[in-house]
């Protein structure tokens, strides 16, 4: 079992400062739990009014990062350190402190555990990981501080055990947010989100102190799927903790999981100003720059990965093979990173989905056969996952084969209706000629995200097929104005030559379109075909080479490929 790093520290220092110690019988002060009469450690001995000790251990229990400092504060001011009773609280205070909120950067005291007292045998068990349950304790913080050993737990049963300690704790003290807190992570971690959503919130509002609350409130409501109350209390709780690490690392792994690319690519810039070397913000960095197409940037972050890290990490090799694909087409190198992680896990369907899309799209015959053996073997599992449905249905539609690609789009489209499934869908209804559902899917799209070029070039693309051509004219020239260059750029003079009337003017705005973007198929395709048409086969061989080479599957290209085999020959 992992052992949290902060005991890992913590307990490095009480083991040597034990072990070099005589156990010291010592008097504790008034009201102090451990004393003698042989009263339990946590109880005050008989017919003593409660006095300083009664307080510090008050402060103690009541968990939040204010009260456990004042109880420092207290023993300090009282002379309380050299005492076994101020030792072993500074102790339970130092691991509390180190455990929950870490984040804050609280001064801990100086920790020397005495030998004998039980909770400083419980915390010496939970920096060795080891949860030792109290049945009979009624000691509010012995029934508690077991936890600590449990809080990098993840199996169910474990974590299950801790229960009937938690929830005695919670009669015994029910102002602390120690005992509620805990039975949430309990909750959260064996998937019981409902309860565990119900103990986050009692502790948080038992103290707006206790952050860690919050956030595990906030990750529970994320999996259940009430993402905007989750972002609310999120951006909330920033606001309330600006300088808190562990509340904006979380914020970015909440914005990164939700695919939320731009607003997650500030969050992990500032995780990783604080620390550049921390590796799971590092190849989260590299995956956000992956998904907006900045493929060749995400080297630096891998590079910088691979120096401190071990490179057999899944989501490493994952991003290493897109980075090859994407930025360098370089589809054999790409294969060699799938094949290392289909190495350390064969089931792994993300892996297995990709390599099938690299080799159907290889120009090899031998590459497609094997992507499609492989695609074929992922719709033989019992429930395909919607990833293989949209392989399947991206090789429908590459083959244009419409009619399967109907039916594969009905399933993500009742089930997912992601942007990328909208998109498919417009491709779909246009292939098959239904130029009106096509228009309203390009709609869809274009009202999702107002700003997403794809949304908007398959909307003008639908306002030209359905013959609204000035709509679509204002709407290009407007997109040209403002785009900086490139493929997308390409793309908009590809549009609008689709709106000319005069050859020249058309052929003006594809050569526009190839100078801003050479691989643009669409545009060659168009040259060819006008040159096709005036039977001028040199120039019409020139530029269907080119879109043979970028789109050997095209059944069009492939039926031209025929017409003018001898002069490709």
């Amino acid at each position: 079992m992992k052992i949290p790093a902060f005991f890992a520290v913590l307990f490095f220092f009480l083991f040597a400062a034990c072990g070099n110690r005589e156990a010291v019988r010592e008097t504790p002060p008034e009201g102090a739990p451990g004393g003698s009469g042989g009263e339990s450690p946590g109880t005050v001995p008989t017919g003593r009014p409660a006095g300083t000790a009664d307080e510090i251990r008050r402060l103690t229990e009541a968990g939040v990062p204010s009260a456990l400092l004042r109880s420092v504060e207290l023993i300090r001011a009282r002379d309380l350190e050299a005492t076994e009773f101020g030792r072993v609280m500074n102790g339970v205070n130092a691991a509390l402190l180190g455990a929950l909120y870490a984040d804050l950067r609280p001064p801990l005291p100086a920790v020397d555990l005495p030998q004998t007292h039980v909770y400083a045998r419980i915390l010496r068990d939970a920096g060795r990981g080891g949860y030792v349950p109290q049945p009979d304790s009624s000691d509010y913080l012995e029934c508690v501080l077991p936890f600590l050993a449990l809080t990098a737990e993840t199996r169910k049963e474990a974590l299950e055990a801790a229960l009937p300690d938690l929830g005695r704790a919670g009669e015994l003290n029910p102002t602390s947010v120690l005992a509620p807190y805990f039975t949430g992570i309990v909750y959260e971690r064996t998937g019981n989100l409902a309860e565990a959503e119900t103990s986050y919130e009692k502790a948080w509002e038992l103290s707006s102190e206790c952050y860690p609350a919050a956030l595990g409130r906030i990750r529970v409501l994320d999996r259940s799927g009430r993402k905007d109350e989750a972002r609310r209390m999120l951006s909330d709780l920033v606001i309330s903790y600006p300088d808190n690490m562990g509340i904006k690392r979380q914020l970015a792994v909440f914005y990164y999981e939700n695919r939320d690319w731009s607003r997650a690519e500030a969050a992990i810039a500032e995780v990783l100003q604080q620390n550049s070397r921390d590796g799971e913000f590092l190849l989260m960095r590299a995956h956000v720059l992956v998904e907006e197409g900045q493929s060749l940037q995400a080297q630096g972050p891998l590079d910088l990965y691979a120096s401190g890290n071990t490179a057999n990490n899944r989501l490493y090799l994952f991003l290493r093979a897109r980075v090859q694909m994407e930025a360098h087409r370089n589809r054999d190198a790409a294969l060699n990173y799938i094949r290392s992680m289909l190495r350390l896990s064969s089931v792994d369907d993300e892996a297995t989905v990709y390599a099938a899309r690299l080799l159907m799209e290889s120009g090899r015959s031998e590459d497609q056969s094997e992507g499609r053996e492989l695609l074929s073997r992922l719709l033989r599992a019992p429930s395909p996952s919607l990833a293989v449905t949209s392989l399947a249905l991206k090789d429908a539609v590459r083959r244009e084969d419409w009619r399967e690609a109907q039916s594969r789009l009905a399933r993500l489209l009742d089930e997912r209706r992601s942007f990328e499934d909208l998109l498919d869908a417009y491709t779909v209804e246009r292939g098959l000629g239904n130029n009106a559902r096509a228009l309203a899917y390009a709609r869809e799209l274009y009202e999702r995200d107002l700003s997403s070029d794809e949304g908007i070039i398959a909307y003008v693309s639908a306002l030209v097929d359905t013959g609204r051509q000035e709509e679509a004219a204002r709407m290009i020239e407007s997109r040209l104005s403002l785009a900086a260059g490139g493929t997308v750029k390409s793309r908009y003079y590809y549009l609008r030559s689709r709106i000319r009337t005069g050859e020249e003017a058309i052929m003006g705005d594809l050569r526009s379109s190839l100078f801003e973007d050479p691989r643009n198929v669409d545009s060659l395709v168009a040259m060819f075909e006008i040159y096709h048409r005036r039977r001028d086969e040199r120039r019409a061989v020139y530029y269907l080479k080119q879109a043979l080479a970028l789109a050997p599957d095209n059944p069009q290209l492939r039926r031209y490929e025929r017409e003018y085999s001898g002069a490709l020959n």
